[in-house]
């Protein structure tokens, strides 16, 4: 009878309790985020458990403390208990490295679209939503993981699935980040100080004297030496033409001069210009306009990169996370057989609340399934750092999924 009434009540999702309240969508694109805290918990089916699933039930509906929804999760091979101890281990690890590339991948993404303003918090609110459907209405893939698979095998290719996006992520990250440092370094000295950026737009050809015997030197000249360099600069050397200097272009630190003089002048030229904190700067038409075009290269490459790279983020995100919840799932089937025994006999329920109401949901569920372990401790300590609370331990199965992309940092476990 309690198979069947197992069977019966996982054949789908079907939300069987929604009483919280949702936030406005206005708010949440104003934080740029969705809060959802899932707990998808594992219980016997013992007529004890049953009852108190019913009297959760009514506690949820009659106080607001959250939603719930049947968690259907299909029939898997057991195997071995050496290899389900073996199984559960690799499954923790892997739950805590995957939910580390989630949050790796999220913030990628945040910080590449962080230009785009308004649009992160509609991308951040759209796949908030997004998310909570994929854990809401979660089927399990038969076609990407089958059930006729050890459990070993499928951890496996979950764990393939994730070591393969983690590289992949690295390496386009260091790519496009590569990119834009380039690009940010040629636009920092084409509009850096005046001893580095591009002068093509105030300078002409026509301003400097190249010739076999003369050349025309640009020298940065701070606003307080203006008028020393107007009264010294022809003494700084003998072959200095007289008269030829000219301002060209100034900010608010200084200006930059033109001065012309013989060619086998210019070693000496410069040395007593530094003498007298003149800065004699080398510039060239050619160089910079062949700078002008790599920044013009660079940035139809970096529109181009950035497009690319935002789709893969965005698809790679959402796979990534639909595996974490068959490995969830993986976990819940696990730690049922391990701790309910056989034959496979127990009921998942996915929890939904809020962090305000968190803690007095956690407190009636240890008060409901107390009798499945009344030696387990009746307070449960929060953790906020992924794999550092497994050893926690409560009367029932409980993981913690979090759908707050650039939040997901709590417990893995509770």
């Amino acid at each position: 009878m309690a198979i069947a009434l197992q069977k019966n009540q996982l054949q789908g999702n079907t939300q069987i309790i929604g009483t919280l309240k949702p936030k406005s969508s206005s708010k949440c694109l104003a934080r740029g985020v969705v809060m959802a805290d899932f707990w998808l918990i594992s219980v016997p089916l013992d007529k004890t458990s049953l009852t108190s699933v019913e009297k959760l039930k009514h506690t949820i509906t009659k106080t607001h403390l959250g939603s719930c929804w049947r968690f259907s999760i299909p029939d898997l091979k057991v195997g071995i208990l050496d290899s389900l101890v073996r199984v559960s281990d690799d499954l923790s690890k892997l739950d805590v490295l995957t939910e580390s590339l989630i949050k790796k991948t999220c913030q990628c993404l945040k910080e590449v679209m962080e230009p785009t303003g308004d649009k992160v918090q509609e991308h951040d609110l759209a796949n908030g939503v997004d998310l909570m459907n994929r854990v809401t209405k979660f089927q399990w893939d038969k076609a990407k993981y089958p059930t006729a698979l050890p459990l070993s095998t499928l951890t496996d290719i979950i764990n393939k699935e994730i070591s393969q996006v983690e590289t992949e992520l690295r390496s386009r990250a260091t790519t496009y980040n590569s990119l834009k440092a380039s690009l940010q370094s040629l636009e920092l000295n084409l509009n850096g100080n005046l001893q580095t950026r591009s002068l093509n737009d105030v300078l002409r050809k026509d301003d400097l004297v190249v010739s076999e015997y003369l050349t025309t030197l640009l020298v940065v000249v701070s606003r307080e030496k203006y008028l020393q360099w107007e009264k010294s600069y022809e003494s700084l050397s003998e072959f200095v033409v007289p008269r030829s200097s000219r301002k060209i272009f100034e900010d608010g630190d200084g200006g930059i001069f033109t001065v012309t003089l013989f060619k086998r002048a210019v070693c000496k030229f410069k040395a007593k210009a530094q003498e007298s904190k003149f800065i004699v700067r080398d510039y060239s038409f050619d160089v910079e306009e062949r700078k002008q075009q790599e920044i013009m290269k660079l940035t139809v490459h970096k529109k181009d990169q950035y497009g690319i790279f935002v789709r893969w983020l965005k698809v790679n995100f959402i796979q990534v996370f639909i595996a974490w919840i068959h490995l969830k799932a993986l976990r819940v089937f696990v730690e049922s057989v391990l701790r309910y025994g056989l034959p496979v006999n127990y009921q998942a329920l996915l929890l939904e609340t809020d962090r305000k109401r968190s803690k007095k949901l956690k407190e009636e569920l240890s008060s409901l399934f107390v009798h499945l372990d009344p030696t387990a401790s009746m307070k449960e300590v929060s953790c906020d750092i992924p794999g550092l609370c497994q050893q926690e331990y409560s009367s029932y199965i409980c993981f913690h999924i979090g759908t707050n992309m650039l939040e997901i940092s709590e417990p893995s476990t509770t």
